[in-house]
């Protein structure tokens, strides 16, 4: 299954995508997606729906993230090892984990916000694992039972912030608008190898970030193990794990970061593809 959330933001109806790329409205079947239903239980009874069923939502809604009640934005960073050369850092022994603040968290096609005193803005495109089960301590062999689906992420970072200041990731990291999530969550049915998936963003049409999951360093099930051990990982909970290397930083023969009115395109074999525009922050 695809599911979804569309509308405005804070007023976010649960939808899913059928096969002929329609949005159908399940708000007669649920009153949200949100961590309880991605209970296996739960995903279950909204698989027997049969999408024709449902009304057909014919505008061009915006998409919210996919579902509600986000406690944790966890992230691996570093894990692609050609990424890690072109930032000019080691390989990492172990997953590098830092969080994202959840009042980062945005649609797919929301705007970019440049914070204030922002000068190095950079892109990530990034496989997002949405955990289904409360996990403490889980075996990498059963880890991916632990999972409900996947979905893309832009792990949107300001390098400023994040590196030259003292090198605290978080800083850089979850300013508001960094982590554009979507257009939906697909279940683990459709996707049932998460390291053979194509990824690629483009900056104003031109390419920036082609990879494959197939070579991170740190696979999906063994980081759900990994992060297990450290904090318990909640319904809902999301592990972003990394990106391929084309990132802004390491563009030669100089950097090249995001300014107001550049557009982000972006997407992952399966998962679908985000569209994001930078706008300058201002007082709302």
């Amino acid at each position: 299954m695809k599911l979804l959330r569309y509308g405005a933001p804070g007023r976010e109806k649960p939808g899913l995508l059928d096969k002929d790329g329609n949005i159908r409205d399940l708000s007669k079947i649920v009153v949200q997606i949100d961590d309880a239903m991605l209970a296996p239980r739960n995903l279950a009874r909204l698989a027997r729906v049969k999408p024709e069923s449902l009304p057909i939502v014919k505008s061009k809604p915006r998409l919210g993230v996919p579902y509600a009640g986000i406690s944790k934005f966890v992230a691996v960073g570093l894990n692609y090892s050609d990424h890690a050369a072109e930032s000019n850092m080691p390989i990492p022994k172990e997953p590098i984990l830092f969080m994202k603040a959840t009042t980062c968290l945005t649609g797919p096609n929301d705007d970019i916000i440049q914070p204030q005193g922002s000068t190095k803005l950079d892109w990530e495109v990034e496989l997002g694992i949405v955990i289904g089960t409360k996990a403490q301590y889980v075996p990498e062999n059963k880890a991916l039972d632990y999972v409900a689906g996947y979905c893309v992420i832009n792990d949107v970072s300001e390098r400023d912030f994040q590196l030259e200041r003292g090198s605290q990731w978080d800083r850089g990291k979850g300013c508001d608008s960094f982590g554009p999530v979507g257009p939906w969550l697909v279940t683990t049915d459709e996707i049932t190898d998460p390291q053979s998936l194509g990824m690629w963003l483009d900056v104003n049409g031109e390419k920036r970030q082609r990879g494959s999951t197939r070579t991170m360093i740190f696979g999906a099930a063994h980081l759900v193990s990994y992060i297990s051990r450290f904090m318990t990982l909640l319904p809902g909970d999301i592990i972003t794990t990394g990106t391929p290397p084309g990132v802004g930083l390491g563009m030669k023969p100089a950097p090249v970061y995001l300014k107001p009115g550049d557009v982000v395109t972006l997407g992952i074999d399966g998962l679908g593809e985000q569209r994001q525009k930078v706008v300058a922050w201002s007082h709302r």
